[in-house]
Formats: structure tokens, C-alpha cells, sequence
């Protein structure tokens, strides 16, 4: 009889659990609106009530707006990914491939891929063409853009800029680790009581799958922290003989 309470008991926890993890996410989201939420359903009781609402305390007014002003910063805080590509014609691509290489690393980046190949003119002659993509510090890609621009002295044969605001993924993303990790700690205490080896399994894989979900969405998380500070730059380097006219 005392076996199957306990087993029972477990088994209770698990479902509380469960539920926790679905119904506390849309709560757990906006934090952020919790103090004026509050303060707003003081103040029309109050009103309904007839009588007036009383005067906070100077210092009890002060932190309830310091409190509000950085749950406000906090939401307009935006995390933007923006990339970049860009074709230029230049004399010599492997030159212009090696000192684009040469800025990413100067600036603090890096080389994700570098490529020469040989292309054929319509007069049949074989010249090299290139391409590489380096990631850049995001607050340096307009000065990385101009000085890979330089590169050539023509009119710079395509560019595009691309932003992609991931703001309400990576906030999503935080929520859901933030209640994952509660229930972690939950499982963790239920595990440190059990006695039953059925019950030691059953907490034990269930508290494994919590943490391997925990540890997809950092990584998810940490891709746009990544995508976020590093741009993306695509650069086409086209030799100039492919793209100056014929002369006779």
C-alpha cells in the first residue's frame, strides 16, 4: 500500500510538471508589463470605489518607475542580423580576395569561405574569377563596405543589404529556456526523493529530455547572439577583362 501512494505521488508530480511547462510560457512572456498591469488595477478599484487613490510613497513612486523604464528599455532593445553582398569588377581577384581577407581579420572577423576559379572570355581567353564571404563586427560593415568597394575603380556592378529583426524569436526562445530550466530544478527534487527505481527512471529520462531541449534552444539562441554581432559579407570579384567592352 505505501509502495503504490508513493509510485501514485511521483506519478502526480509529473503531471504538475507537465502542465507547468505548457500553461506557464504565455505567462512567463511579458514580464515586463507585470508592475503596470498591477498599478493600473489599484488605481480603477480605487476610482470604482469613489474615493481617491492615495499618494505613494516618494521612494515607493521612484522604484516603481525605475522598474518600468528598464522593463521598457529591455523591450525596445532590438536584434537586427544584417548581411550584405556585393559584385565588383576587379583587375586581380586573387589579390583583391587576399586584402579583403586581410580587413575581416584587421576589423576582428573572420574568413568563412574563399574561392578562385578559372572563366573563360568570348574571345577565348582564360582569366581567374573569384569569390568570399567574411564576417564583419555589425557596427564596422558600412566602413568594411567602402573600403571593399575601393577595390575597383568601376561602378560597382550589384550590391544588396539585407536586415532580418529577430527580436521576438530570441525573446521566445529565452522564455522558454527560463521555464524549461524552472522545471529542471523541479524534476531535480523529485529525483533527489525518489526511492522507487521506476521512479528513479521515469524523473530521470524526463529530466534528460528537459535538459536536452534546454541545450537546442541556447544553441538556437546563441546563433542569433552570433548572426547578430557578425555581418555577413558576400563579395563576387569579376576580372575587369570580363566586363570592359570589346574594342577593334
Amino acid at each position: 500500500m505505501f509502495t503504490h501512494s508513493r509510485s501514485q505521488y511521483f506519478l502526480g508530480l509529473l503531471v504538475v510538471l507537465a502542465l507547468l511547462l505548457t500553461s506557464c510560457a504565455s505567462a512567463a512572456a511579458t514580464p515586463q508589463h507585470l508592475e503596470a498591469r498591477e498599478y493600473e488595477s489599484y488605481s480603477a478599484d480605487s476610482s470604482a470605489a469613489g474615493e481617491a487613490a492615495p499618494m505613494a510613497p516618494a521612494a515607493d513612486y521612484d522604484t516603481y518607475n525605475i522598474k518600468v523604464e528598464e522593463a521598457g528599455a529591455r523591450a525596445t532593445e532590438r536584434m537586427v542580423i544584417k548581411n550584405a553582398n556585393l559584385s565588383i569588377a576587379v583587375d586581380d581577384p586573387s589579390i583583391s580576395m587576399e586584402r579583403i581577407s586581410n580587413l575581416a581579420e584587421e576589423m576582428g572577423g573572420y574568413v568563412v569561405s574563399a574561392n578562385v576559379y578559372q572563366t573563360y572570355l568570348s574571345d577565348g581567353q582564360k582569366v581567374p574569377q573569384g569569390s568570399i564571404t567574411v564576417r564583419i563586427p555589425a557596427e564596422r560593415l558600412q566602413e568594411a563596405l567602402t573600403q571593399i568597394k575601393a577595390e575597383t575603380s568601376l561602378p560597382v556592378i550589384s550590391e544588396n543589404i539585407s536586415s532580418q529583426d529577430v527580436t521576438s524569436e530570441y525573446t521566445d526562445l529565452d522564455s522558454q529556456v527560463r521555464n524549461l530550466e524552472a522545471a529542471e530544478a523541479q524534476l531535480q527534487k523529485i529525483l533527489d526523493q525518489a526511492t522507487k527505481t521506476e521512479d528513479v527512471l521515469n524523473v530521470f529520462n524526463e529530466l534528460t529530455r528537459v535538459r536536452g531541449e534546454i541545450e537546442v534552444l541556447k544553441g538556437q539562441m546563441k546563433y542569433y547572439e552570433q548572426s547578430a554581432a557578425l555581418s555577413a559579407v558576400s563579395v563576387e570579384l569579376i576580372p575587369t577583362a570580363a566586363v570592359q567592352p570589346v574594342t577593334i
